[in-house]
């Protein structure tokens, strides 16, 4: 999830990537120049062994409108930029908000361009207590959102949907709160195994949400181990985990069992790799040589809103992706 920008203000897009090269033809000739020139398909495609091809050995999964100053405003066009410029996935954590129109375009634009869709959000309230509660009335509140999320996801294959189990209660004892979350997670659960669906847990860090419930990928690994379903695993935003934990590989490592999804971001700042502390290059080598074949979500922004700062995004997965 996002700090202090909304996850309905992250925005995603593409270029490919042999950047230094491709930055001096686009920033000179313009945006339209721009995604002919950055669309050749890249020489390290031959190596790549990501499941849907393109030219990143792992899925990273851009927003709309991350590149949008290259690839302009329209959804349709922005996706095909991505497409022309090596990614194979897409995020959009604000999806269910969209049009059941919009949703069906997307959807279809995604299968033509052999997408795999990361995830959207499902549930998330950062302003009340909800699955910490043993409430009749709020556990069905919640399966009713789960039923929902898995029509989105339908019009759009999705796999994955984020849950937050929201606020923790200062005033009830935290071993009671967990009992409460394993109980409604496991309603939760119920409804996405029957879609084949899979709702991946965020843990957030304190900094930028102190009053969360979820904070630690060890935590939510004990959590996703006692509502014991394979429609609840856990979504390692290392962005967060960053900040609240560090020990990223070690952390999992011993949690990966769990895990079925990655996001990323860096730390200070929240924007591309190489912008901040995390060594993204070794992370995502780990990742690769356990076996991961899921979506990399980039769930950042970009250090410079211009046509350069774009191309800055796709140079730093370029040499986060090169080990």
């Amino acid at each position: 999830m996002s700090d202090s920008l909304s996850r309905r203000d992250f925005l995603a897009g593409a270029t490919i990537a042999t950047a230094a090269l491709v930055a001096s033809k686009a920033v000179a000739q313009g945006s339209e120049d721009a995604k002919s020139t950055a669309g050749a398909p890249a020489a390290a495609a031959s190596k790549n062994e990501n499941p849907r091809g393109g030219a990143f050995k792992l899925l990273y999964a851009p927003h709309f409108g991350l590149f949008k100053n290259l690839a302009g405003n329209d959804l349709g066009d922005q996706l095909k930029f991505m497409a022309d410029n090596g990614f194979r996935a897409l995020e959009d954590n604000g999806l269910p908000k969209r049009s059941v129109a919009d949703q069906e375009k997307i959807g279809k634009l995604l299968n033509d361009l052999n997408f795999q869709m990361g995830v959207f959000v499902a549930h998330a309230d950062f302003n009340n207590l909800t699955f910490v509660k043993r409430d009749p009335e709020m556990r069905a509140q919640l399966v009713k959102e789960m039923q929902a999320a898995v029509e989105v996801a339908k019009r759009v294959n999705a796999k994955w949907a984020t849950v937050v189990p929201d606020m923790f209660d200062p005033r009830v004892n935290i071993g009671v709160q967990t009992a409460n979350v394993i109980d409604n997670l496991r309603a939760c659960a119920e409804v996405f195994e029957k879609a084949g669906l899979v709702m991946v847990l965020e843990p957030l860090n304190f900094f930028n949400h102190p009053n969360l419930f979820l904070r630690e990928v060890p935590q939510t690994y004990a959590i996703c181990r006692a509502v014991n379903s394979p429609a609840c695993k856990i979504l390692d935003d290392l962005y967060h985990q960053q900040i609240t934990e560090g020990n990223l590989i070690p952390n999992l490592e011993a949690c990966w069992d769990e895990i079925a999804y990655f996001q990323v971001g860096d730390n200070p700042g929240r924007n591309e790799p190489g912008t901040g502390e995390i060594n993204y290059r070794n992370v995502f080598k780990r990742i690769h040589d356990r076996g991961y074949k899921g979506v990399v979500g980039m769930e950042h922004g970009k250090a410079q809103n211009t046509k350069e700062g774009e191309l800055a995004v796709i140079k730093a997965y370029q040499e986060a992706d090169n080990f």
